[in-house]
């Protein structure tokens, strides 16, 4: 079975061809932390394997085990063929001025233009700390099969995921790489920001061109989600796009944002902190955690952070903006996926009911309402 997958990279390229690399590594490109290489990666796996990965049963998490499944595709993704997109641009002139100048980001969206307007949503994924090129290949993948088979999908709808992938280390040392993951998770942050305004301005010309007359907007959405360290890239590429953004608010390019087992201080999204407008970029944000996350309790204690979003949720969920809502994992999470559950059964389902745009209170989703704020959830056991 052939499985392909959109990739946007700060990597550096491993291998002497730098348009077909064998793999990417654990620094930054050597055209420095904001060059990004944009591609499509294409790995062979066994249908049966998947099929078994997806139809397992998980303990009070409904079926389909994403995280296993991932590390499958990891290992798989060790041999994938990898292809980035051509580019002609001159180092020393910006991009505007330059004539008959050939982007690997244009070719990436003209691509993924045309996949959303076969009926596809696209889902942008920023992995976390300790994650390996192939691991990240493996998790983004996995993260793709598992939301096109969830229960209760909209039918004919499909996701396509794009991964960003940046050097965090993947080499498992838990003091030295946790350190050196975060500090090129905030370099990552002006990369991502760059590439969310690239995404701004493409957005724009497609309207520009509707509006002259040419092809209709295809109605489909973006969304973005950010497992743990992720969610840190994010706040620093938030920054960026406010650096690069005429006037006070910033461009909505998101229909959902999903923050998911967040490694960023527990007040991030209140009023005068880092997040605090990232309702801007969407219609709607969401906060996954789980409070049996031992990641979280890592980074609190033995990294010297604050409490974490992804360990307890907001430390005031009052304060959130009303686009903002926080759901409790820990009912349903045990064991190894207690950090990627995402990737889980009825969690992962729960993303798919809102990127195929359900209400937060619709009743078929299985979570209920906290005990005293209408923005905080909980999920629930399947029976």
């Amino acid at each position: 079975m052939e499985l392909k997958l959109y990739y946007a990279t700060n990597r550096r390229h491993v291998g002497r061809d730098r348009m077909h690399p064998s793999s990417y590594g654990t620094k930054f490109s050597d055209d420095g932390m904001e060059n990004l290489r944009f591609g499509v990666v294409t790995v062979q796996a066994e249908e049966a394997t998947i099929a078994a990965h997806l139809g397992k049963p998980m303990k009070d998490c409904g079926t389909g085990d994403g995280s296993e499944l991932g590390s499958y595709l990891a290992r798989r993704a060790r041999s994938a063929d990898i292809r980035a997109y051509e580019e002609k641009l001159s180092d020393d002139i910006h991009e505007d001025s330059q004539k008959d100048v050939k982007l690997g980001s244009q070719a990436l969206f003209a691509e993924v233009e045309a996949v959303m307007r076969n009926t596809s949503d696209v889902l942008v994924y920023i992995h976390g700390f300790n994650v390996s090129w192939a691991d990240a290949v493996g998790s983004a993948l996995a993260l793709q099969l598992m939301l096109r088979h969830a229960p209760g999908r909209e039918p004919g709808q499909e996701v396509v995921v794009v991964l960003f992938t940046w050097p965090s280390d993947g080499m498992a040392l838990p003091w030295v790489s946790y350190k050196s993951d975060r500090t090129e998770a905030a370099g990552s942050g002006a990369a991502v920001g760059r590439a969310f305004l690239k995404v701004r301005d493409y957005l724009a010309d497609i309207r520009d061109r509707a509006k002259k007359g040419g092809r209709e907007v295809c109605g489909q959405d973006i969304h973005l989600l950010c497992h743990s360290m992720g969610n840190y890239v994010l706040q620093n590429a938030l920054a960026r796009v406010a650096d690069f953004t005429p006037g006070r608010v910033l461009p909505r390019i998101f229909e959902h944002v999903f923050l998911c087992a967040p490694d960023v201080d527990d007040n991030v999204l209140e009023n005068g902190q880092p997040l605090a407008n990232l309702d801007q970029i969407a219609r709607q944000v969401t906060i996954y955690f789980n409070r049996e996350d031992k990641a979280m309790v890592v980074s609190d204690y033995t990294k010297g952070n604050p409490d974490r979003l992804g360990g307890a949720g907001a430390a005031h969920p009052a304060l959130l903006h009303n686009k903002v809502g926080q759901v409790d994992c820990s009912p349903v999470v045990h064991g190894l996926t207690e950090h990627s559950y995402y990737l889980t059964g009825s969690v992962n389902a729960d993303i798919r009911a809102s990127i195929d745009g359900w209400p937060q209170d619709d009743a078929r989703r299985l979570r209920q309402r906290g005990a005293n704020l209408e923005n905080v959830w909980v999920m629930r056991p399947v029976q």
